[in-house]
């Protein structure tokens, strides 16, 4: 595997401090900040960060497919951040701090698998070049 560019080790690293900035930021919420008045914080400090977990072994090895799908983990806690900003106002402000995270993680995690997939020659087909394939594979010959 060629090494990274500067830049996309710059990326790399700036997307892992971003993920593991909004799991840090997500255990302080739950167990320190503003715990669940009825749950053990702990438990749920470890099933939101959970899910976090997941892509963490491919982001450190810099494979850019895994920090392209770890933003499907990460638009839970969008989610979660809009609806906390919408509806609590107890809340608002460690929402809109865990919304700056999660959108400074999402797009670091974006650039860095466009550079990275750039450097490795990995490049994913234009949608009208798949389905013209997928037309020639399953539908019969025209006569």
């Amino acid at each position: 595997m060629p090494p990274m560019q500067p830049r996309t080790l710059f990326v790399h690293r700036f997307a892992l401090c971003a993920n593991l900035s909004l799991m840090l930021w997500v255990a302080l919420w739950q167990i320190v900040i503003s715990p669940h008045p009825h749950l053990n914080n702990w438990v749920m400090a470890a099933l939101w960060i959970l899910p976090m977990l997941l892509p963490l072994r491919g982001m450190l090895a810099a494979k850019p497919y895994t920090h392209a799908w770890s933003n499907f983990i990460l638009m839970f806690y969008f989610l979660h951040a809009l609806t906390i900003l919408t509806i609590d106002e107890g809340e608002r402000w460690l929402a809109a701090i865990e919304f700056v995270i999660v959108s400074v993680a999402f797009l670091s995690n974006i650039l860095f698998a466009r550079l990275r997939a750039k450097e490795l020659g990995i490049k994913l087909q234009r949608l009208s070049q798949v389905e013209r394939e997928e037309r020639e594979r399953f539908e019969p010959p025209k006569e």
